[in-house]
């Protein structure tokens, strides 16, 4: 060997470490004599040190007691990224980190010098000087002469992949263990080789009462062989089904499952297992059912809501078209519900909707659909009737459900139906035309005394055609100036004198003419236009009043007030503005209102009649004897006069009994210092009879030819 430098441990140093000669030295190092086992020792380390080069896959370093790098081979340099001209000379530590052993690591090393024993090998996670970290399988032993150790030579192997792969079996163990859902393997005859805990916990079965059998033999539900066989045929050829499955656990309580099967295959393409994940998705498919429930019904009553009647009138009409079953479709509207909501409150008002359809729920099979529309409107769907008896059957026995006393809080309420029934095919062959028959036949058992039914026919949709137009015309009226008023007079029975003109709305149809009353107000009640209707008659009557008594007639005038109006929280504000813009003075205004508006109204009327009669303003009871009023509610408001309803007075001459209530609705006006007005007066005796019995004014035909005088005739405006 040439001249070489020698490291402080007497090896000569190459390039990589030390440079043994081919042959021992002269003077073997001490422990290892050039004869002997000492020198067979020193053979072998040269021979190993030449064979290590010829290893790339191990990577074997050496270090001095100071921890000083001495050898670094060739694949230390390929596994650490750090050369051996950076390495040799270099403490360790600095090139490798053994992390948070780095302690454990150091004691080891530290024991084989105290020692001079070699540890058994061990695996060290360590991280290098450029960041990268390893898992490294170690051999440490010692290298000795002269009986003490000069260096620590260590031995390492590169098993981070390994390490990689046990962790991740490690893992997937966990996840296995750990999974919420419950994991099945199975071997290529689908018997149960292995479950998870969560197995157990979804199913209550243990591990033992499923390994080796097939999972076919759990309890799902489904019974037949072939169910099974079409999910394995599916999975054979898509190596995957998954699906919703009835199952039932141990304790025989059921569930759902949702199963995923996979088709795990080998390397050669063949299916060498299966495996199954299972969930329990019972309290999804509960809250999804609520929330679908929720979508589909009525929050009050329970009954199916609009959007689900409809899919199932659908339905029905599918029915139809492939096996021409006929079905019904009944509407029907509480009659008069509005004044229980507005006497008794909302809350009385949704107990009486809930009662009602328990009772319809009563009157129908459970084939058939009861749907509550909103408010109080309800509609039922009779599937596969056999005619149109059938449906009236129906219709009586939910007129009889409905009409039964309901208890509410105490309250004892009463209440009646008005129904509308359209047949199909007879009455149309589709939702919507079907939808509005049976609406058109309930509007006119409406109209005709409700409490009652009445089938669809073509006549009334030809009614309801015509008010549609009305109602569409009623919107224009107003802006073109088509309403016009006539007044009728009313006389002093003692005087025959006339004291006051009642203005009367008629409508100067482009069409049809001149139209009355009861022609065109009734839609304009329903369609929300009677409070813009009743405010023109007021500004015109009051505009009216003042220009007769601007010419010398001292007359008050009388304007009718629908309920709606009168009981509308912007009444005050419409007089006092027709007052100030005619310059009319409020004792010349006569409001005449019903009592049904009187019975509706709630305390803030109270205050509305007394703001009324405090400005001056009259207020007359229009009607009387045909409402519902009692004699206390009469003493509550301040009101000026009473007004006998034509129908007592035309049977004077021939109804006794109208003939004795007349004197007593007078008596009643005097005990409540009312004056008492009679309407409909016609012939010379009846007029005799009021003046005999007290009344002091009438009107009516009789009047309006013994006012026709030439000094006063207010002529239509």
């Amino acid at each position: 060997m040439s001249e070489q430098a020698r490291d402080p441990t007497g090896w000569p140093s190459g390039p990589r470490g030390p440079d043994l000669p081919a042959s021992p030295p002269a003077a073997a190092p001490e422990g290892i004599s050039p004869d002997g086992p000492g020198r067979q020792a020193l053979d072998w380390l040269y021979r190993f040190v030449a064979a290590i080069e010829m290893a790339p896959a191990v990577a074997v370093h050496s270090t001095d007691a100071a921890g000083i790098v001495r050898f670094w081979n060739h694949a230390c340099a390929q596994l650490f990224g750090i050369p051996a001209s950076h390495a040799l000379g270099r403490p360790l530590r600095e090139l490798v980190s053994h992390l948070e052993r780095q302690a454990e690591f150091d004691g080891v090393i530290a024991e084989i010098w105290h020692g001079g024993v070699a540890p058994a090998p061990r695996d060290w996670q360590v991280e290098t000087a450029a960041g990268r970290r390893l898992w490294l399988h170690s051999n440490h032993f010692p290298v000795k002469r002269d009986g003490a150790t000069q260096q620590v030579f260590c031995m390492e192997v590169d098993i981070t992949a390994r390490k990689q792969v046990e962790a991740n079996l490690v893992q997937a163990a966990r996840v296995f263990e750990n999974a919420h859902e419950a994991i099945i393997v199975m071997d290529a005859e689908y018997r149960v080789q292995t479950v998870n805990r969560a197995f157990t916990d979804i199913t209550g079965f243990s591990a033992a009462d499923i390994v080796g059998s097939t999972l076919a033999s759990l309890p799902w539900g489904e019974a037949g062989a072939g169910f099974y066989e079409s999910i394995w045929s599916q999975l054979d050829g898509h190596d995957r089904w998954q699906g919703e499955l009835p199952a039932l656990r141990k304790n025989g309580e059921h569930y759902t499952a949702w199963v995923a099967l996979s088709t795990i295959r080998d390397p050669h393409g063949e299916a060498g297992s299966y495996m199954a994940m299972l969930s329990d998705i019972s309290e999804r498919k509960r809250v999804e059912a609520q929330v679908r429930h929720q979508a589909e019904h009525d929050v009050l009553t329970g009954l199916p809501n609009r959007a689900l009647f409809l899919d199932r009138m659908h339905h029905a009409l599918a029915t139809w078209r492939r096996q021409r079953d006929s079905f019904a479709v009944l509407f029907l509207d509480l009659d008069r519900f509005k004044a229980i909501n507005d006497n008794n409150g909302h809350q009385t008002g949704d107990a009486v909707l809930r009662e009602v359809a328990a009772r319809l729920r009563g009157c129908v099979r459970r084939v058939d659909t009861i749907s509550r529309l909103g408010g109080d409107e309800f509609v039922v769907l009779l599937a596969d009737i056999g005619g149109g008896d059938q449906a009236a059957h129906v219709a009586n026995a939910v007129m009889q459900a409905v009409s039964r006393p309901i208890d509410v809080a105490g309250q004892t309420l009463s209440l009646s139906a008005s129904i509308g029934v359209a047949i199909c095919p007879t009455d149309g062959v589709d939702v919507d035309t079907l939808m509005h028959h049976a609406d058109v036949a309930m509007y006119h058992a409406k109209q005709n005394g409700r409490s009652s039914f009445r089938f669809f026919s073509p006549e009334m949709n030809a009614r309801m055609v015509e008010r549609g137009d009305i109602e569409k015309r009623l919107r224009q009226a107003l802006e073109r100036g088509e309403f016009v008023l006539e007044y009728q007079p009313e006389l002093d029975i003692g005087s025959g004198k006339v004291i006051g003109m009642e203005a009367l709305i008629r409508w100067r149809h482009p069409e049809r003419g001149l139209l009355l009353p009861h022609a065109f107000l009734p839609v304009a009640e329903e369609c929300g236009l009677i409070v813009p209707i009743g405010d023109w008659v007021l500004r015109e009557a009051c505009t009216r009043a003042r220009s007769w008594r601007d010419a010398g007639h001292a007359v008050t005038v009388a304007v009718n007030l629908s309920d709606i109006q009168f009981l509308h929280g912007r009444l005050l504000d419409t007089v006092d503005a027709a007052l100030a813009q005619s310059g009319l003075a409020p004792a010349w205004l006569d409001l005449e209102i019903t009592e049904g508006a009187i019975m509706r109204g709630d305390d803030g009327l109270d205050a509305t009649v007394a703001a009324l009669r405090e400005r001056g303003v009259q207020l007359t009871i229009d009607r009387f004897g045909t409402g519902l009023s009692s004699l206390s509610s009469l003493r509550r408001f301040p009101l000026s006069k009473l007004k006998i309803d034509r129908s007592f007075v035309s049977d004077i001459e021939h109804d006794p009994m109208d003939a004795a209530l007349i004197p007593a609705i007078i008596a009643v006006a005097r005990s409540l210092r009312l004056r008492v007005v009679a309407e409909g007066v016609e012939t010379e005796e009846q007029l005799r009879f009021l003046r005999q019995h007290g009344c002091d004014e009438y009107q009516g035909y009789y009047a309006a030819g013994a006012s026709a005088r030439p000094d006063f005739k207010p002529a239509p405006h």
